[in-house]
């Protein structure tokens, strides 16, 4: 399959990454209401609504949209696309009967579905909420930012190393533009953890030593087959169990653990990964060809690891934890709390993460000080790339291999027909591209 036009063939340095985004670390600004001017510079009124667009109607999408609303009362909702007619239907419903359903205005001719409806969603917005299947996100995400559109953009923010590598040039695309970019890894924007972060900077916990995570939960939804669906339908349906669609579960759903670690270790990516996975559990044609767990060591350039563990198998017990271990302490990431030398631990209350990441994003449009959140956001799906790829191929793989990888996952065609052809990894056997 071809590389796309927009991703770079030539190598890519571990050091591009290696000067991360601070933002979602400091405070998150609270909107002012007699802020005058968007970064954007599509405001000059504090009376201007703000025209938000929807793309991706799912469970995702339609919490984004509600906190986006939340977030400025001046924003309205006015355009929604997805592949699917009926999930923009769902999605509307819901909102409808919400909180913020006096600013939804989305009629039918704002309701676009199909391969192409994320563009006519762009074309109707100032702001866009980038929330379909990962595997779609750099194309939205550079039709975005190439219309000079503030996002929000949810993780993963691709399925391959092409991608990632789009991705990083649409994010210094969006920062030369002056267009803010705020990432769906909303750990980065909860304040106990915030606040954590700091004082492990700081060296609360003294030099890291190791580091451990876990995410392990039961299984997800599956949403079944109906005769009248395509393969290509069916596929983009249930798309949590095909590689080429999520990335796996190591990208869409435990990326928040290696995330929380590549910000612990001050967005530094590794240097090399080893791992082991399999199908142990979901083993149906139903479940695509998705692992149902990963276990990785993730390595540094100082020697430090990372021992890395996700799974969904239903029935099996949930843990979702992290820690740094260091030579003064150890931090446990996801309790918000410091043993050792220097104790310490969250004891206030804090706002959903889901809404101040929002709130960011809009402080940021009326106040004309645009966040990016591109690097890390580039960092952590590129981490979980990488732990899938050495787990796939049974190799121990390095970050400048996984980072100019060539497989690329797009299908040959978007169309209502034939899908990409059901594969599963075997480690020894699967070869790296």
């Amino acid at each position: 399959m071809k590389t796309p036009a927009n991703s770079s063939s030539s190598d890519v340095s571990r050091r591009t990454f290696v000067k991360g985004s601070a933002a979602g670390l400091a405070a998150i600004p609270v909107l002012d209401s007699m802020s005058a001017v968007s970064a954007g510079g599509f405001h000059h009124s504090v009376r201007d609504e703000v025209k938000v667009g929807l793309i991706g109607c799912g469970g995702r999408g339609s919490g984004a949209a509600n906190n986006a609303l939340s977030a400025d009362p001046r924003a309205r909702l006015v355009a929604m696309g997805d592949a699917f007619p009926d999930r923009i239907d769902q999605s509307l419903n819901g909102l409808m009967r919400s909180g913020v359903k006096d600013q939804v205005t989305v009629g039918d001719d704002q309701k676009f579905s199909g391969f192409d409806a994320y563009k006519q969603v762009i074309d109707e917005s100032d702001v866009v909420l980038l929330a379909a299947t990962p595997h779609f996100r750099p194309r939205h995400l550079r039709a975005a930012i190439e219309a000079g559109k503030h996002v929000f953009c949810e993780k993963p923010i691709a399925v391959d190393a092409p991608g990632v590598r789009s991705v990083m040039e649409t994010s210094e695309l969006a920062r030369q533009k002056g267009l803010s970019l705020v990432s769906g890894l909303c750990y980065r924007y909860d304040e106990p953890k915030q606040e954590l972060m700091k004082r492990v900077h700081d060296g609360a916990v003294g030099t890291p030593i190791a580091l451990e995570c876990t995410y392990n939960t039961g299984g997800l939804w599956h949403r079944g087959r109906e005769e009248s669906w395509s393969e290509m339908e069916y596929q983009i349906r249930n798309w949590l169990y095909f590689t080429w669609l999520s990335g796996d579960h190591i990208a869409e759903q435990s990326i928040h653990s290696l995330d929380k670690i590549l910000w612990a270790m001050q967005d530094e990516p590794p240097v090399k990964c080893t791992a082991s996975g399999g199908r142990i559990s979901r083993t149906e044609e139903k479940y695509g060809n998705v692992y149902d767990h990963f276990n990785t060591v993730f390595e540094w350039a100082n020697g430090v690891k990372l021992f890395h563990s996700c799974r969904q198998l239903q029935g099996a017990d949930a843990n979702v934890s992290d820690f740094v271990y260091g030579d003064k302490g150890i931090a446990a990431i996801q309790s918000h709390a410091i043993t050792g030398q220097n104790e310490w631990r969250w004891r206030g209350r804090s706002a959903s993460m889901y809404q101040r990441e929002h709130d960011a994003l809009f402080a940021s449009i009326r106040e004309g000080e645009p966040i990016n959140n591109g690097d890390y956001m580039c960092k952590a799906t590129m981490m979980a790339i990488l732990g899938r790829m050495a787990a796939y191929t049974g190799k121990t793989l390095t970050w400048e291999q996984a980072l100019n990888s060539q497989e690329d996952l797009t299908p040959p065609a978007y169309a209502w027909g034939d899908a990409p052809k059901v594969e599963i990894a075997r480690p020894g056997i699967t070869q790296f591209v």
